[in-house]
């Protein structure tokens, strides 16, 4: 399965970003999907300031399909990320590792609010590590942990580039390894499964602030039932700023509270440069 992921996102990249979408129509499945391999290099030799090579790069992907009728909205939508570093005579090192996938059903009744139905998945790509040094310790893998909601609610969407959705959700945790996330301590059994019921809630928004420069923000909130003063959080901010037809300029942002993975807040920036074509 994990090869699969790697070879589902690098099929859709090159040395070049590429963004592909249809205009929107009813009964119809409307593809979308940007994606970009960005690098950068540094090489010295005989410099005398001080310094070592380095090189990075850093795999994207943004994949989705909606479907769209009278009465029914299905959307589907895949973000990952993957990326390593190398600095120097040492070995290359993980710095981005990233699996995200959203499923949302949704009936139109002719309220203001619409019923739905939503499925996400998160994980890493492959192996994490955490590094002290040259010495690298595993930390993840693919799904393990993985986080597997379910939620069932209602959602608004009438405004143009918003939507927000509030449900009930149950979410399993699924480890192999790395038990620490799914284990109950009340327990003397080490489980490598976890399931916890709560509510969750979604909200997603796209402004366009110039002509030529789009914000994106995702606001994923999840408590559960038995300490609802505890939320885990994720949220994701994109600036995309288009330089011409064919080069943007991406500022992305991923804030994330999860206790039962760091009791602080993790916090992810990444400033990227690419050329995106359009097929269609």
């Amino acid at each position: 399965m994990k090869n699969k992921l790697l070879v589902l996102v690098a099929a859709f990249a090159l040395s070049t970003g590429y963004a592909f979408a249809a205009k929107d129509t009813l009964n119809v499945w409307i593809p979308s999907a940007i994606t970009g391999l960005n690098v950068s290099q540094l090489a010295l030799s005989n410099w005398t300031q001080g310094g070592e090579n380095s090189i990075t790069w850093t795999l994207t992907a943004n994949i989705g399909a909606k479907y769209i009728s009278s009465d029914w909205t299905f959307k589907n939508n895949i973000n990952a990320a993957y990326g390593r570093t190398k600095l120097g005579g040492g070995s290359f090192k993980t710095n981005d590792n990233d699996f995200y996938m959203e499923t949302v059903l949704s009936r139109s009744i002719g309220w203001a609010v619409d019923p739905f139905f939503g499925n996400t998945i998160r994980t890493t790509i492959t192996a994490g590590y955490t590094y002290n040094g040259n010495t690298a310790t595993e930390i993840a893998n693919f799904f393990d942990p993985g986080y597997v909601t379910q939620s069932l609610g209602f959602t608004y969407d009438k405004l143009t580039n918003f939507s927000t959705r509030l449900g009930i959700a149950a979410q399993e945790i699924f480890t192999n390894k790395f038990r620490q996330y799914s284990d109950d301590p009340s327990t003397t059994k080490v489980e490598a499964f976890k399931l916890e019921t709560g509510i969750q809630s979604v909200t997603s928004g796209k402004v366009q602030v110039m002509d030529n420069l789009l914000v994106t923000s995702n606001l994923t909130l999840f408590t559960r039932f038995n300490h609802l003063d505890v939320w885990d959080v994720r949220w994701d901010n994109v600036l995309v700023a288009k330089v011409n037809n064919y080069i943007n300029v991406n500022l992305g942002f991923l804030l994330i509270y999860q206790k039962d993975q760091s009791p602080t807040v993790q916090m992810k920036q990444a400033l990227q440069l690419g050329i995106v074509y359009a097929i269609l």
